[in-house]
């Protein structure tokens, strides 16, 4: 879905309004729609997502759901919920609370409601709250007859009863016609919210061209849900959020992992090599996988192996063959992938190895995010094996990611780790299309002719490049140009199998220059208080967007603060030391138990302020702001003595 920024996106459909209704203008809102696993909640969620895209708001969005195919109904491990904030500014978070819930179930009630701000709007489907449901998840009595409730805005919808009642004529089952209360429910809050209808209304009709009858009973609860909230008597006020004033361009709404595959499209143009994904389905990275093999016209192979190990052994191969490979996976899958990494760094090939992290160890929180992979990738191999590391900041920033990291592959002929995560993987938020031509080019050259430095006239496949360390890239078969590479040590410059003690101590030596050579950008520090700042908040990954809305929050009330990200993680920019050493404190937030302040401990000798989370939930800005808050108060009363 795309829309321009300089205009008022989408109308709001055909459905138009009869009564008159209070309208209460919001800067910002953020919705959380929460159910059992089988209640449709992330595709509810991702189609209001896609009209408030569709409208111009600025958003961002967090899917949450079990990690089983099928939860236990009705319980709290099945809840399955998407929160979505959209606003009229530039948003850098999904929301700490919602202000709205939407509860199909108990289940869902109880396990969200201690997010719910007093005062915020709870919406109930009823006919869900029966006994039976209530003592699933430990209801001693109905929350809808006690005080459980008290101090929130609470809304009873009979919402399966009413479905079934617009579906009457259908001919529909009535499982078959309460399964579609999640469009009631969408419905309904596109009509509080003026969201834009038509959209949903296609998106239902091509999601169900091979049973129409099924789309239009989809279509038929929604337009039920909107009629509901302009007929009845219960919401006396709707809602409006205008469209955000972003920079001009076209935009698309975008998770992570679509960003990332397009990024890899887009480096397959622009280097004009052809791009073999080998790899194996692992949550949350399978999504990679399912929107590259759309893109064959672009000339991406897709190949889904046995294992982890065929699937990073394949892409190695095509690397080797002249192609750029390219794996995706998550933590456990870059430990069974390990060795294959050392190959690359052995033999020197380009090789992009993608890693949606996830909460672990072992199999961990398949379905929850963490940024535990970090140590991993710096060392997580036999022997000296350094491998350039590149994180994306936001979904939307994963493509500009993974065509850094593929320039970074091509350019230095080494594996690149990119590092992304759940919360980044399957969140989304629009994304500013890019001119092509704006993108680096990444052709490369390959070797043509013999390049021996005697008379042999032979191909030496470990000849650099004096500026960059990258050796000679031949296609096999190339005329002239035989030559063996392999996991073995090899001879600098011949690339004969060598066990000779200095020329290993040379090779290993030239493989850690060639990634401490890489060029990467200086940091950038974000200080409007032009350099009054003291204490630094320094992150990487998606840390990125809670840690820049707390440090709004902390300006707001008076308190200077300073915000760095790294995006490159080995090497790390140039300038990062003396940014680290002209701060009082320099906090860094990650969520994992400290494996980015260990290094820049061990790196700088600077100690920074460690603040750990290992909860399979990303930060909330509430909690940064009040540790910014404690730090900065601290620092000024310290040096005030």
């Amino acid at each position: 879905m795309s829309t321009s920024a300089n205009g008022n996106g989408a109308g709001h459909g055909s459905l138009a309004a009869t009564r008159t209704t209070e309208v209460s203008k919001l800067d910002r809102v953020v919705i959380r729609f929460a159910g059992d696993s089988g209640d449709g909640m992330q595709l509810t969620g991702d189609r209001f997502t896609s009209e408030a895209a569709a409208f111009g708001n600025d958003l961002s969005t967090m899917p949450n759901f079990p990690a089983e195919i099928r939860a236990p109904q009705g319980t709290i491990p099945g809840v399955s919920s998407f929160q979505v904030h959209f606003a009229d500014y530039d948003i850098l978070t999904p929301g700490d609370r919602p202000d709205v819930l939407v509860a199909m179930n108990p289940a869902a009630l109880k396990a969200n409601l201690g997010d719910v701000p007093q005062g915020g709007t709870i919406i109930l489907n009823t006919d869900d709250f029966i006994k039976r449901n209530l003592v699933k998840v430990g209801y001693a009595t109905d929350p809808l007859d006690d005080d459980t409730l008290e101090g929130y805005q609470v809304h009873r919808v009979a919402m399966s009863t009413l479905t079934q009642g617009a579906l009457a004529d259908t001919g529909l089952g009535k499982k078959d016609a309460e399964r579609c209360k999640n469009m009631f429910a969408l419905g309904l809050l596109s009509w509080m919210y003026h969201r834009p209808t038509e959209g949903t209304e296609r998106f239902l009709r091509e999601k169900f061209a091979k049973k129409p009858d099924i789309a239009e009973a989809n279509i038929l609860a929604f337009r039920a849900g909107w009629n509901y909230g302009e007929t009845t008597e219960s919401f006396a006020t709707t809602f409006e959020v205008a469209p955000a004033k972003l920079a001009r361009g076209t935009y698309r709404q975008i998770t992570g992992n679509t960003a990332l595959a397009y990024g890899i499209v887009a480096a397959g143009q622009r280097s004009g090599l052809q791009i073999l994904l080998g790899t194996y389905p692992i949550t949350p990275a399978s999504d990679i996988l399912h929107e590259l093999s759309k893109h064959k016209n672009f000339g991406i192979i897709t190949f889904q192996a046995e294992d982890e190990i065929a699937g990073i052994g394949a892409a190695l191969g095509a690397s080797y063959g002249g192609a750029l490979g390219v794996t995706s996976t998550s933590g456990p899958g870059v430990a069974l992938k390990s060795e294959a990494v050392g190959l690359g760094v052995m033999v020197e090939l380009p090789l992009v190895v993608i890693d949606v992290q996830r909460g672990g160890p072992s199999t961990g929180l398949p379905t929850k995010t963490e940024q535990a992979d970090l140590l991993q990738a710096m060392f997580g191999r036999n022997g000296e094996s350094p491998v350039p590391i590149v994180a994306p900041l936001s979904p939307a920033d994963c493509f500009d990611a993974a065509v850094e990291a593929t320039r970074i592959a091509l350019k230095y002929r080494t594996p690149v780790l990119l590092l992304s995560d759940g919360a980044i993987a399957n969140g989304s938020e629009p994304w500013l299309i890019p001119d092509v031509e704006t993108l680096p080019d990444l052709r490369v050259e390959f070797a043509s002719e013999p390049n021996a430095d005697n008379d042999s006239g032979e191909f030496w496949p470990y000849v650099r490049d004096p500026e960059t360390l990258a050796r000679a890239w031949a296609i096999p078969g190339t005329p002239g140009l035989q030559h063996r590479i392999g996991g073995l040590e090899k001879a600098d410059k011949t690339g004969h199998i060598s066990y000779d003690p200095d020329n290993h101590d040379k090779m290993v030596r030239l493989r850690q220059a060639k990634v401490d050579g890489i060029d990467v950008p200086d940091l950038v520090v974000d200080d409007p208080s032009g350099g009054k700042a003291r204490v630094l908040a320094l992150g990487w990954g998606s840390s990125f967007g809670p840690i820049g809305a707390a440090c709004r929050r902390v300006r707001k009330l008076g308190m200077p603060i300073a915000q760095a990200h790294l995006r490159h993680l080995n090497p790390l920019p140039a300038n990062l030391g003396d940014i680290l050493r002209s701060y009082d404190k320099v906090v860094v937030p990650e969520m994992n138990l400290g494996q980015l302040a260990l290094l820049l401990r061990a790196k700088y000798l600077v100690d920074v302020h460690s603040h750990t989370k290992v909860a399979g939930l990303p930060f909330k800005a509430e909690e940064l702001q009040n540790l910014f808050s404690e730090i900065i108060t601290s620092v000024t009363t310290e040096a005030a003595k």
